[in-house]
Formats: C-alpha cells, structure tokens, sequence
C-alpha cells in the first residue's frame, strides 16, 4: 500500500489516496496500527484522500486521530493533504478545495520550494457557545471566556473556542514545567465537563500581534504544531482584545499567521513532503 508522509511544523500525517488502496474495511484499527511510532510508519494522524468524479481540483477529506478518532477538522491536515496533492500531481491549479466533515475548505499554494509548500487554507467560522462547544457545567452560557475550572482542587480560566473541534485555551505569563502541563492538559482533556472531550492550547501573548502556543491535542497528547489549536488561540486572543485581528502564531516549529475579522478564519502556514513510501498490510 503506498503512502505519503507530510508534516505541517512537525505535526505529522500519514496520507493515503483511496482510489488507488485496498478497500479499508475497520479504518479506525487500521489507522491505530500505522500512526504507531515504534511498530508502524508513525504519525499524529492519517489523511484519507479521495478524488471526486468529473470535479477539477476537488477532493474528499476524511481526517483521524493516532488514536483512531475523527476529528471534524485540522488546520494542519489540510495544509499537508494540499501538499501531498500538488506533490503527486493531482491538480492543474494552486488553489483546491477539500470536502470535510464540516463542508469545503478552500485552500491555496502560496509559494514552492522543491518538497516544502506554504499554504493558506480556510478553517470556517469559529463558535462560541457551550453548546456549539460543547461544554456542559449544567448551565447554558453565550460565551465561554475566562471560566475559573477547578483542577485539583485550584480554578484555572479557561476561554473556549470551537473550530469544527473543540478548544480551550489557557493563557501564561510563564509557562509552567512541562511535566505540570502534561498533567493539567490530560486532567482538562477527560474532565467530565467536556462531553466530548477537548484539544488544549497554552498560550502566552508576546504583544499584540504574536503569541506563542504549546499544544495537546485530544487523541494524540502533546504535539508540536496544531493548525486548528493556533487559530484557536489567536481567535481567544482576539476575543480577549489581547492582540490584534492579525496574529503571528510561534510553534516550537516554526510560525503561523491567522487572520480573524469576526466571520472566517484563515491561517497560513507551511507543509512538508516528508517520503514517499509502501507500507505492508498484514
């Protein structure tokens, strides 16, 4: 079976072109067996691609989790399966449009160079609410913004976002010790608040037009980048008035850009052609 791996500032996919593999009968074992570090090809997650019928430049979109989980979107999933689709040739424009769970994502190659691409795409309009969330305290709130949520016995504020998946951001003057947030981020993601459990993303604002993110994403655990989780941030940092409606997003990878006037949201950010390379099913 043929695969490609991308990564998007070190969130990394697995992707596969389904008109071209065995048909996948129980994908979410499957996808669990390949993203495995150790025994498998690896990854935060895998991309299945398939091409639609007498449509230029229009594709289907289905996103997992390493975990097996499908996630209603990923800002980095799109930026890679534009990657890997420009890379293998499956388009005749720069600009491509992705049909996920949540509907058509418009996307655009902005710049090439050799295997790396910088990609725009579009990541909807965010939601605010505990049901859009969905975040359940036994109250119905309009706007979810610096709620003190009891963690051990202490109140953290968490501000809420939902981009298809849910977010709770956290802002730091200082981030803590890393082993602290680990054990926070796990706490936050199965707390019985979150039905659906929830991405996290910590967050310090360097002015007002960068902030900085480190990331957990439900399902996979601490990643590098998350491409939803950077808008998620930006978009709560915005709601705060904390930055501008223009915000440069800092990984441990590199940098994204996420623009927010109130409807879309939309993010640039780089994609990476890893290898090209044949994985053997049992």
């Amino acid at each position: 079976m043929n695969f490609t791996k991308v990564h998007s500032l070190g969130n990394d996919f697995v992707v596969l072109d389904e008109n071209n593999i065995p048909v996948i009968s129980e994908k979410e074992a499957f996808v669990r067996q390949i993203c495995k570090r150790h025994t498998g090809v690896g990854g935060d997650g895998l991309l299945f691609i398939a091409t639609r019928e007498k449509s230029k430049d229009n594709f289907d979109l289905r996103i997992f989790n390493a975990d097996g989980t499908e996630p209603a979107m990923s800002g980095s999933g799109l930026r890679c399966a534009s990657a890997f689709l420009y890379h293998k040739k499956k388009i005749s424009s720069k600009r491509i449009i992705l049909n996920t769970t949540l509907g058509s994502r418009e996307c655009e190659i902005i710049d090439q160079k050799n295997n790396w691409f910088q990609i725009k795409i579009e990541m909807g309009t965010p939601e605010f609410t505990s049901q859009e969330i969905p975040f359940d305290d036994g109250s119905f709130h309009d706007k979810v913004v610096d709620y003190p949520l009891s963690i051990s016995k202490k109140a953290f504020p968490i501000t809420l976002v939902s981009l298809g998946n849910p977010h709770c951001v956290m802002f730091f003057d200082r981030f803590p010790a890393r082993i602290e947030l680990q054990q926070l981020a796990y706490e936050i993601e199965f707390h019985p608040f979150f039905p659906k459990k929830t991405n996290i993303e910590f967050t310090r604002v360097l002015n007002e037009k960068e902030i900085e993110v480190l990331f957990w994403e439900r399902g996979v655990g601490e990643t590098l980048s998350s491409g939803s989780g950077s808008c998620a941030a930006a978009v709560a940092s915005i709601l705060k008035d904390l930055t501008e409606h223009t915000v440069s997003v800092k990984t441990s990878m590199g940098t994204t850009t996420v623009e927010w006037n109130e409807e879309k949201v939309h993010q640039t950010g780089s994609a990476q052609i890893v290898f090209d390379g044949k994985y053997l099913t049992p």
